[in-house]
């Protein structure tokens, strides 16, 4: 089923909507507060080691990781910690969070220093050190992704971004590329990996020009333009389009001999081995119709979302509909405008109620769009039905586990209905009943 068509050939041509990719980053104040929570990444959530009453700087620890699957989290802000309390994510999953009230100068911590690099073990370290996180969206601790198991001849740099609306990473080419370039070098020199490629939607032509020539007499390191194409930046449909290679079913990356890093995540890498700053800033596009100056914008981590709208400013009279972290088709929407700012975002969209406005479901017609489009060549409409009679024999011969629930199944389908949810409710369905 998966060999009739190359998978990287599926997918969607959303629109494009790229309205601030010609505009320079914006560093937004410090804010009122900072909420810190102990879950930014995959993997085991954070303890808190920092308590009601402690001071704090810039890069000090608060949040450190527990197991290897993890993250340090850092303080974004000078000041003082006013609680450690728990908070409710947009996930639904309450976890611990440490609160920091500003003192408005930004010290930095003496113990933030450019980190000692000398071999592997070392370079592993350091990125654990960083607090570092996949920050294309998934948020998998980058230290435990540059330590694989098997064999890795090739890094993928994914300069994708081909999520509407989101710019962030293509600034992070444009304003970072010194930065980009020596994170590439030392991931390739302390794991020896030989080549690198950085991929990059054809509808970043100043990117690409950019990155060609400072690639440009670097051994090993090249830039290979991709079709636009959502979800070109989708990690296994990335390596294909990048590399012609396939990740196994079930199968990591490493297993087709390939890492695959985001550009900001490459880039901080760079940024961390030169000043030691841990990751407690990150860059976000913030956009959408309710929005009334779109920007980029540097936050720090922890930023209240309402304190970032604020910044950029929301129209007046209008209603407002639906506020999305990330992009339209994977982004995840906003309870409340009280949520932070985490290591993983990388935009905040804000929707009138009339452009949020979903049309109501009609009955299925048996197009086959949806499997036409499926970048996994997966049947989403024989495992709706599988799904229905929970059939979990026939939902495993169907490989749901492969959903990576990129949403496209739901964009084209014509009758509106809400395919990919169900999509998610079936692979959680299959991968409970598989534990039993």
């Amino acid at each position: 089923m998966l060999k009739q068509l190359k998978r990287a050939a599926r997918g969607a041509g959303v629109p494009h909507e790229k309205g601030t990719a010609a505009l320079a980053t914006e560093k937004m104040p410090v804010p009122s507060k900072v909420v810190l929570p102990m879950r930014q990444h995959i993997g085991a959530p954070c303890a808190p080691v920092v308590k009601k009453g402690d001071t704090v700087m810039v890069g000090t620890l608060v949040g450190e990781a527990q197991g290897f699957v993890s993250a340090n989290i850092y303080s974004s802000v000078s000041g003082t910690v006013t609680a450690v309390d728990s908070v409710r994510l947009s996930s639904g999953a309450d976890c611990p969070a440490v609160v920091i009230q500003p003192d408005g100068e930004q010290t930095v911590d003496p113990a933030v220093k450019a980190p000692l690099v000398t071999d592997k073990a070392s370079f592993i370290a350091a990125v654990q050190a960083c607090g570092l996180v996949g920050l294309g969206g998934a948020g998998f601790p980058t230290a435990v992704k540059l330590s694989p198991k098997t064999p890795v001849d090739t890094l993928v740099i994914n300069g994708a971004e081909c999520e509407p609306y989101l710019t962030a990473d293509a600034r992070e080419f444009l304003e970072n590329s010194e930065t980009v370039m020596s994170g590439i070098q030392a991931v390739m020199k302390y794991l020896e990996i030989k080549s690198c490629i950085i991929a990059i939607e054809r509808n970043k032509p100043e990117c690409i020009d950019l990155m060609c020539s400072l690639a440009k007499g670097v051994e090993g390191v090249s830039v290979k333009p991709l079709k636009t194409r959502y979800p070109q930046g989708a990690e296994k449909i990335l390596i294909e389009s990048a590399t012609g290679r396939e990740v196994p079913q079930g199968g990591l990356p490493c297993d087709a001999g390939v890492i695959v890093l985001n550009v900001t995540t490459v880039s901080t890498i760079g940024k961390y081995l030169a000043t030691g700053m841990p990751l407690v800033a990150k860059r976000l596009t913030v956009d959408g119709d309710a929005v009334a100056a779109p920007k980029n914008v540097e936050v720090l981590i922890g930023t209240p979302i309402s304190e970032v709208f604020a910044f950029c400013g929301l129209k007046e009279g209008v209603e407002l509909g639906k506020v999305i972290m990330g992009g339209p088709m994977m982004g995840v929407a906003v309870a409340t405008m009280d949520e932070p700012v985490l290591k993983q975002n990388n935009g905040l969209l804000a929707f009138t109620a009339q452009k949020a406005a979903m049309p109501a479901p009609q009955p299925c017609i048996r197009c086959g769009r949806c499997i036409e489009g499926c970048p996994m060549g997966l049947a989403p409409v024989q495992i709706a039905g599988a799904f229905t009679r929970k059939d979990t024999e026939e939902l495993d011969k169907l490989c749901v586990d492969l959903c990576m629930l990129c949403g496209t199944c739901s964009y084209v389908c014509p009758a509106k209905r809400p395919v990919t949810q169900t999509m998610s409710l079936a692979k959680d369905f299959a991968a409970k009943e598989a534990k039993k």
